[in-house]
């Protein structure tokens, strides 16, 4: 089905490839959970410090070089090459992890493995888009989340688990046959959607090209400061939570529950974006909801992990809306040849890693853990007034309404 988006350009929709996209989101959102609340735990154990942050500095200084640069690899290679390439750096890495002991030799697959991961979902989003329709950008992008979430979901109670039977080398091992199964599937099924990037412009041309879009930089900056919410969270809130005596069987299933959100409400939320609101009001409730989430994880002395448990759900409820309602803002102000926009857009991840990192290393020279709480808290409200400036995307019902009119 051709279509039309609201700038004019012509868009085709490809629902078969779309669920076969689908299917490798599941895939390696369930993998990646196996990996996401262990490797801060790693790289304690390596380093015997909580202040790990400059780790994951170091790999998305890397991240971010490679995303600024990625258009131009997409016009040599194209995006199946890409993605199939990101797939076997991760089964790489996996392998060096379980060859090697925990150790700084691990460190540096660790590293590998995190650059190859933000590659692998940078590229799987281009080719969806290149198979998708604006006006159906949220419902699109909600259900592609929503199951991506769903894979995501069954990951930290796993991963536990596998932590307490078997070590890092059980997760490893249980990853390493996910990664080979996804390789497989992907040259089978994704394996023609070679699409290039018909244009090649340098780093300051990209640059000045998106700085002239100004809603463009203001979404980048409403996933800016999601990703800087992620960024800290995920390294810091089972370091904190262990410390203060929990174990990995409770945060097992306290990081399960708080995921159960991504799945309810991205695909609804998604949908009705589409249909009757656009996104830019419920991304200013939401930012409300992910700030006073985050502010109450620094307040809470609590022992009881009920509470905990229900702070996390707190802020993952805003945390699932803000993320599907930026990917559908973005994606319906671009289309599928826009792979330089989609590229940048995309650094909003190593950018908040890089920043988040850096201070946070800093910060805890000096206070505690709860205080990169607080430096979360501040950042999530600051993007409520660039969301406020937004210009909204037409629903549905608004563009009927226009042709009443």
């Amino acid at each position: 089905m051709k279509n039309k988006n609201q700038f004019g350009h012509v868009e085709k929709i490809d629902r078969k490839r779309v669920h076969f996209i689908n299917i490798t989101s599941f895939l390696m959102g369930f993998a990646a959970a196996l990996f996401a609340y262990v490797v801060s735990s790693y790289f304690k154990e390596v380093l015997g410090t909580d202040n790990v942050g400059f780790i994951y500095l170091l790999a998305y200084l890397i991240i971010l070089f490679i995303l600024l640069h990625l258009h131009k690899i997409v016009y040599i290679f194209g995006k199946s090459f890409i993605l199939h390439l990101s797939v076997v750096l991760k089964i790489i890495s996996v392998c060096g992890l379980l060859i090697f002991p925990v150790s700084f030799t691990g460190i540096w697959f660790m590293i590998l493995y995190t650059i190859a991961g933000t590659l692998s979902w940078t590229i799987l989003s281009s080719i969806l888009e290149s198979f998708s329709v604006d006006n159906e950008s949220g419902r699109i992008r909600g259900m592609h989340l929503s199951i991506s979430n769903a894979g995501y979901l069954v990951g930290p109670l796993l991963s536990a688990q596998l932590l307490n039977k078997y070590g890092f080398d059980g997760v490893f091992f249980v990853s390493l046959v996910v990664y080979v199964f996804i390789l497989i599937f992907n040259l089978v099924y994704i394996r023609r959607t070679n699409h290039r990037f018909r244009t090649k412009i340098n780093v300051n041309e990209l640059l000045k090209k998106v700085y002239k879009r100004k809603n463009i930089m203001r979404i980048y900056y409403v996933s800016f400061v999601l990703e800087f919410f992620y960024a800290l969270m995920i390294i810091y809130v089972p370091i904190y939570l262990l410390e203060k005596g929990f174990t990995w069987d409770q945060l097992g299933v306290a990081f399960t529950v708080m995921l159960i959100p991504f799945v309810l409400v991205q695909y609804p939320v998604g949908l009705m974006a589409d249909k009757k609101t656009g996104e830019k009001e419920f991304l200013i409730f939401s930012f409300f909801i992910l700030g006073i989430s985050t502010l109450l994880f620094y307040l809470s002395d609590s022992k009881d992990i009920m509470v905990w448990t229900t702070i996390l759900v707190l802020g993952r409820i805003g945390a699932a809306l803000i993320e599907i309602l930026r990917e559908s803002y973005f994606f319906k102000r671009i289309d599928g040849n826009d792979v330089d926009i989609v590229d940048f857009f995309n650094t909003s991840r190593p950018v908040a890693f890089i920043i988040a990192t850096a201070i946070s290393s800093i910060l805890l020279l000096f206070f505690s853990t709860t205080s990169v709480f607080l430096l979360v808290a501040i950042v999530c409200f600051s993007a409520i007034y660039p969301a406020l400036k937004l210009a909204d995307n037409k629903s549905e019902r608004d563009a009927k309404k226009e042709l009443v009119c």
